[in-house]
């Protein structure tokens, strides 16, 4: 099996396991054994990117069960035997629940998250929980729990957040499904920060239930992965309705049988996809990100997608700073969820937490801010209104220009380097609008003493809500075509 390890991990996907599985090379308790071998060897000794907060106690006996599962009558489950890095603001009831703060250490919830449970079911192994920024509530993936992670891309860089222990650990091979959360940016960030495919779906299409809330206007979950094939396996598994979750009754009927019938080579062949130019840099240090997302659009030219320049401004620091209602709902959303963990915790309110002084520096003054606002006044009323005008804005320009999709860099500089704030990123647009949209990976800038491949960089497409499909076709083809991912050279 040591001679099969760095074939069956690196890049490993649902399919590429399955089929070892099948083919009587593999098992679950040996898949398992090798990825927290990975683990060992790369996270806090090496390179040291230090993802990962815990790993599942109950990891190898769960893959011993499914092993003798297996014996009996083979592969039942689309997901049997695959390994989940779980953002740590996630449910499981085998570990913690932290959201990456030390006020919540040792906090272990009653039952599953709603995501969580869906993936147990179809086979999937909760293998560890991993970093994020805490509480969620920034973009450089530092919390107090754990410390910095850093990107395997570039050791002197982040690697995007807040999910960006996920983006990490999926990155470095790690697991092969990763969860990941976004109120902002915070799935899209870490995947194009780290070569991945990054999917904020149609904000109903995935439950919020068991999840630590920082908006519930703007949360939702979603997939990290190394490819848009087990993004779409994966979103099959984990979208749907949940009584627990409301906002998930308006995905009933939106849904296809699967979202795997999508993956279509052909499917940019007679897409129309708006440029936002507006979501593009102007100044030097956007120049590289400029050129490359110019390039993969006359890939996309060459390939029969037909490119419409969008005129309309969008200012994407604008919707940051007076359109989203991320800072305005943490005290409500945050405090409702930590009162509900009754004698778990002696923190029980966002108050708590900063009164406790149990969290990160980096946090202090977000969360103080925060606590000063409120649901329901003037101003975030006011933003509430000016979302609905955004929402009809970006329809508006999909209707007048018949668009498919709009595109756009994630991120319009490389991801900063650790003790930097993240800049320059757009996903704001999907997340006030809770349109879905989808990262994928768009190549690398030049290399670099402590990048050796580059630094990656990803493009970002947004659609209409429930417009998943159209996504996923986008965005499989576009990957078979140009190919950009590369895995990261990270060595012991």
């Amino acid at each position: 099996m040591k001679e099969s390890f760095e074939f069956l991990l690196k890049g490993a996907t649902i399919s590429s396991v399955h089929k070892a599985m099948k083919e009587g090379k593999l098992t679950c308790t040996q898949l398992i054994q090798m990825y927290i071998e990975r683990i060992n060897k790369y996270d806090k000794i090496g390179p040291s990117l230090n993802s990962v907060i815990m790993i599942n106690p109950k990891a190898l006996k769960i893959a011993e069960e499914m092993d003798r599962e297996f014996q009996q009558s083979g592969i039942t489950k689309p997901l049997h035997g695959i390994p989940v890095l779980l953002k740590d603001n996630v449910d499981d009831i085998d570990m913690p629940t932290t959201a990456g703060s030390i006020a919540l250490k040792g906090v272990i919830p009653s039952e599953d998250a709603f995501i969580t449970r869906k993936l147990k079911e179809a086979g999937a192994i909760i293998l560890a929980k991993v970093n994020l920024h805490e509480f969620a509530v920034w973009g450089e993936t530092i919390s107090s729990i754990l410390g910095q992670t850093l990107n395997p891309y570039d050791l002197t860089r982040t690697p995007g957040g807040s999910s960006g222990g996920t983006s990490a650990g999926i990155a470095a091979d790690f697991g092969i499904i990763g969860i990941g959360t976004d109120t902002i940016n915070s799935i899209r960030s870490p995947a194009s920060a780290c070569s991945l495919v990054g999917l904020r779906p149609t904000i109903g299409l995935i439950s919020r239930s068991g999840i630590v809330p920082y908006s519930l206007t703007q949360d939702t979950a979603g997939p990290i992965m190394r490819t848009v094939e087990d993004t779409a396996k994966v979103l099959d598994i984990i979208a749907g309705y949940d009584e627990k979750d409301p906002a998930t009754a308006w995905s009933v009927g939106k849904i296809p049988a699967t979202y795997t019938s999508y993956l279509n080579e052909d499917g940019l062949k007679g897409k129309r996809v708006g440029i936002l130019h507006s979501f593009f840099g102007t100044e030097d240090v956007h120049k590289e990100v400029n050129h490359i997302i110019s390039k993969n659009l006359d890939v996309m030219r060459e390939n029969g997608v037909v490119l419409i320049d969008i005129e309309e401004n969008i200012d994407s620091d604008e919707l940051v700073g007076e359109v989203s209602v991320h800072l305005h709902e943490l005290k409500a959303h945050l405090s409702a969820y930590l009162e509900g963990l009754g004698g778990k915790t002696d923190i029980h309110s966002l108050k708590d937490v900063i009164e406790s002084g149990k969290y990160h520096e980096g946090i202090e003054e977000n969360i103080k801010y925060a606590q000063t606002l409120d649901v329901g006044t003037e101003i975030y009323n006011k933003r509430l209104i000016r979302r609905m005008e955004t929402q009809n804005k970006v329809m508006e320009i999909m209707a007048k220009y018949d668009l498919d999709a709009i595109v756009y860099p994630h991120q319009k500089r490389p991801v900063v380097k650790v003790g930097e704030k993240q800049v320059d990123r757009n996903g704001v647009l999907g997340s006030v609008t809770g349109f879905p949209s989808i990262v994928v990976p768009a190549g690398f800038t030049e290399p670099t003493d402590t990048a050796p491949i580059g630094v990656p960089v990803g493009i970002e497409f947004l659609s209409r809500p429930w417009h998943e499909p159209i996504l996923l076709e986008i965005g499989y083809a576009f990957e078979q075509i140009t190919k950009h991912r590369k895995p990261p050279i990270i060595k012991a």
